[in-house]
């Protein structure tokens, strides 16, 4: 019993409207770069195998699966399985789902959930955590793991333990779930010894999951049972069934653990969900006056505060600060209190609602084959900045309202148009004509950059109609 798997299941949804503007819905916190040189998504890959796990199961949408997909093969996890949802349903139904696809790919192993948006300081403590909880989990248990509280946190969900009984490092009962509590509740929490943060993850064996899941959210099952038997295979991927919009939306927590008695694992890892940015000024390294920054920052005459410059562009300068968080991006701004930024995500669905596009998305947009980068936008015309990777290659599409010129400035473009086809050098550029079905390749071994001007009277990226895709997104 000794030897089961773990198996990880990595959810990889949100909104990413906490850490705006640096995360937003098109690339969320855990896709980005916020505390180091990986994203939050491969430190928990890279965490997760530390601690033992096999090959992880990774939970995500439509949108956001081949970010999943590229940043997984970046570091070198290429075991993996990747689901699609058809539609968010919150952790309940993302967690039955991995449940029911392990059931049948290792249904001897223990499943492992965990967000892909937290991070952890100390792998060697989060190991032994999930080492100790693994004990239980094979008794019959779903463990949740806390965090050993480090001050009194408002941003923060509890887990109330047995007052008559000593706190430990073993897995143990606990007595509720509690909601994330105002200031003068939070300190009495903290004050008590009898509370932990709660972390988001938990442990079980596949049958034990699915066992719960029929006795406490029959309804969550039953759709998402019917989702993964009507699922199809999609290169990589695996596509759930439409049934999956049918589960109810409920957190993991609500459906099954507040329902079950289960146990807890207390574990002291340095860990954060770094859902705002005073907890990411928390984590970071901090000069002799408190004075965190990353990227393109300068600090003068500044105390405790947090400089954040998303792009090496955007220069950001700081003068007399006081528990101040300076977050700039290439086209966002966001200046707050420290201890007002849980706010922050209040104000996206404002700018959403004035028709900002910054609210929900960046300039860059991810693609299967590349990227590209709106430089400059006006009423009839558009000028980007396009990537494609080595042996990308976009989709045979047409436009029906604009035309298109590139200028090819690295690399060399395959360039199909109606039914010739040419090579287009550094220097060179071609012209697509209004209606004309067209593709774009790179078959070299170095990425090619090409500027692309475009008219029109409208230039929306739904203004596509695709043909043949290798990405099967026609």
């Amino acid at each position: 019993m000794s030897h089961t798997p773990i198996r990880p299941v990595v959810l990889c949804g949100g909104s990413g409207t906490r850490l705006w503007p640096a995360s937003r819905k098109s690339m969320p916190k855990q896709f980005a770069r916020l505390n180091g040189d990986e994203t939050l998504l491969q430190d928990t890959l890279r965490r997760l195998e530390d601690a033992g796990c096999g090959a992880p199961i990774l939970v995500t949408s439509e949108e956001h699966r081949f970010t999943v997909s590229a940043q997984a093969e970046e570091i070198g996890c290429s075991h993996r399985t990747v689901l699609i949802e058809p539609e968010a349903r919150n952790t309940a139904a993302a967690i039955c789902a991995a449940a029911e696809v392990l059931a049948k790919e290792d249904p001897k192993a223990l499943m492992l959930v965990a967000p892909s948006d937290h991070t952890v300081g100390n792998n060697l403590e989060f190991a032994g955590a999930i080492a100790r909880g693994a004990d239980a989990a094979r008794e019959g248990d779903i463990v949740t793991f806390g965090v050993v509280p480090t001050r009194a946190e408002t941003g923060y969900g509890y887990i109330e333990l047995d007052p008559r009984k000593t706190v430990t490092d073993s897995a143990q009962t606990f007595l509720r779930f509690v909601e994330k509590p105002d200031a003068e509740t939070a300190e009495k929490m903290y004050e008590s010894g009898h509370f932990l943060w709660n972390a988001g993850i938990f442990l079980g064996a596949v049958e034990t999951f699915r066992t719960m899941f029929g006795k406490h959210a029959p309804d969550v099952r039953g759709a998402v049972r019917a989702a993964v038997r009507n699922a199809k295979n999609d290169m990589d991927f695996v596509r759930l069934g439409s049934d999956f919009t049918r589960a109810p939306s409920e957190a993991f927590d609500v459906a099954v653990m507040e329902k079950t008695q289960g146990r807890v694992v207390p574990m002291s890892a340095n860990w954060s969900d770094l859902g705002s940015w005073k907890s990411l000024w928390n984590e970071s390294e901090k000069d002799e006056s408190g004075v965190a920054s990353r990227g393109s920052c300068h600090a003068f005459d500044c105390e405790d505060s947090l400089l954040f410059s998303q792009d090496d562009q955007m220069e950001l300068v700081g003068i007399g600060l006081r528990n101040i968080a300076a977050v700039a991006t290439r086209d966002a701004v966001i200046v707050t209190d420290l201890d007002a930024s849980q706010s922050v995500s209040q104000v996206v669905p404002i700018l959403k609602e004035e028709g900002r596009r910054q609210a929900e998305d960046f300039p860059r947009c991810e693609r299967p084959w590349g990227h590209y980068e709106t430089l400059s936008l006006g009423d009839r015309f558009q000028v980007k900045s396009i990537v494609v990777k080595p042996g990308g290659q976009l989709s045979l599409q047409s436009h029906v309202h604009r035309s298109e010129h590139w200028v090819v400035v690295e690399g060399t473009a395959s360039v199909v148009i109606g039914k010739t086809e040419q090579l287009v050098s550094e220097n060179q550029s071609v012209y697509i004509p209004l209606g004309e079905t067209h593709r774009l390749a790179n078959h070299g071994k170095v990425p090619l950059q090409l500027i692309e001007v475009q008219t029109g009277a409208y230039l929306g990226e739904d203004d596509i109609v695709r043909y043949e895709d290798i990405y099967e997104r026609a």
